[in-house]
């Protein structure tokens, strides 16, 4: 019997979820779901051009790990645009270091943590926001992570 998967973690949940061809109907679109962790590993590969080591670090994952859940990932992503298909960013056993918050009033995007209760949009003062983990299964587990590993960085000091 294989071991748990060991939750990765990853920055911040994706501004977008969803992504498809312009001009095709999503209702007739095949879909591929790439995992909130392959989702991270592209990010920090890719966008940011991390190497190997230090983005697995991030992620807290060993660097051949983090090779493979690339590897898979890119494969998704090439499918995606040579194919034509719709592409969700979904699930995986992960923890979120920050939160994205958006404010349903005025549609402005901020960052917090989760260390409290939801804040007020910093632009226009609105309560009304949109916790992104949340929208990804998110939010409480992370809650509780991020208080174990605080108490972790007190413990160590």
């Amino acid at each position: 019997m294989p071991r748990p998967q060991k939750n990765r973690i990853v920055s911040k949940p994706p501004l977008y979820s969803s992504f498809k061809p312009t001009g095709v109907r999503k209702r007739g679109l095949e879909q591929i779901a790439l995992s909130l962790d392959e989702y991270e590993a592209v990010r920090l590969a890719d966008y940011l051009q991390l190497e190997h080591e230090e983005a697995a670090l991030q992620m807290e994952i060993s660097r051949s790990t983090f090779t493979r859940l690339l590897e898979r990932a890119r494969k998704k992503v090439a499918t995606f645009l040579v194919e034509g298909r719709e592409l969700c960013i979904e699930g995986g056993c992960v923890h979120f270091r920050r939160n994205l918050m958006r404010c349903l009033s005025c549609g402005e995007l901020f960052s917090s943590g989760f260390d409290g209760e939801l804040p007020v949009c910093p632009i226009c003062g609105s309560a009304d926001i949109e916790d992104m983990a949340d929208g990804f299964g998110h939010g409480n587990c992370c809650r509780q992570y991020s208080r174990e590993m605080g108490e972790e960085d007190n413990a160590e000091r």
